[in-house]
């Protein structure tokens, strides 16, 4: 059995596509979707995903900012900009790009984000709304997951779904989506003793643990939806500096029913879910939700 491909990047341009319209109506309303992404320091990881972000936004007639800071910058200067852009109806969505220099308090400047305006979903009010089922806004990575699973037409509802991680970003979020799906949930790490136990009776795995190649084909019930959320890039033998996910890829093909691929999979739906939230917020705003 070869596992079926689910193309996160088809499906992202057939999404974005479709938001066209959506931000066309706006703009004649006098609402065009506006985002801003702010970005501190010089990480060159950090620097690619900003122009991905603003490059999305420009491609589907929304209006875009980025906002640089050096990283020696304080803290104050730009919780005073969030401020500013908490303010500005122009602006619908305020993204600070993670990490933050070691000098930042991570928590306080995302929770300075009006949560109106949390296009990332990482505001504890946003996060309170998700965990009881009334999301105002779904964090990107998670979100563009639970569209792949539409696509592939999984059903979610009583299955066994193992998400191994545990970030804020994606592990916690994924794990809350997939309850309200209706899935029975089991939230695994890197550390989880006889890990394959739960992995290998799962209907559903998720792999977002930050560890090339972690998950392989002997973990892996046959006919399993595999979900990798991972990029790593590969530091040693004839494949150093490729790409890869936290999936051995070849070795779960032959196994999985389902199955995402790095690059193409997860990662291209995540900016396309940030250009989702950030339309839903002006659609509210000009009343039309």
């Amino acid at each position: 059995m070869t596992a079926h491909i689910i193309d996160g990047k088809a499906l992202a341009e057939e999404l974005r596509q479709g938001f066209k319209s959506r931000v066309e109506t706006l703009t004649a309303k006098g609402h065009k979707p506006g985002l801003v992404v702010i970005l501190v320091g010089e990480d060159p990881a950090s620097q690619v995903y900003v122009k991905n972000k603003v490059n999305g936004c420009l491609a589907i007639g929304m209006h875009s900012e980025k906002i640089t800071y050096d990283a020696a910058v304080d803290q104050e200067t730009v919780l005073k900009k969030i401020a500013e852009l908490n303010a500005d109806p122009a602006i619908h969505g305020i993204l600070v790009q993670l990490p933050l220099p070691k000098h930042f308090d991570e928590e306080k400047v995302l929770e300075a984000i009006s949560a109106d305006k949390d296009v990332d979903g990482f505001h504890a009010e946003n996060v309170g709304a998700l965990a009881q089922g009334n999301p105002r806004f779904i964090p990107c990575t998670p979100y563009g997951v639970m569209k792949m699973f539409e696509q592939g037409k999984v059903d979610l509802n009583g299955k066994e779904a193992v998400v191994i991680g545990r970030s804020n970003i994606v592990g916690k979020p994924m794990a809350l989506l997939l309850i309200n799906a209706g899935a029975t949930v089991t939230v695994c790490n890197s550390r989880t003793r006889d890990l394959k136990f739960h992995t290998s009776r799962a209907d559903i795995v998720v792999a977002a643990v930050g560890k090339p190649k972690f998950v392989t084909g002997d973990m892996i019930k046959p006919g399993a939806v595999v979900i990798d959320v991972g990029i790593n890039r590969l530091q040693d033998g004839p494949d150093a500096g490729k790409l890869c996910g936290d999936v051995d890829y070849a070795g779960c093909l032959e196994v999985a029913g389902q199955i995402t691929p790095v690059p193409g999979g997860v990662g291209p739906m995540t900016i396309t879910m940030l250009l989702a939230n950030t339309i839903e917020a002006a659609e509210r705003k000009a009343g039309l939700r």
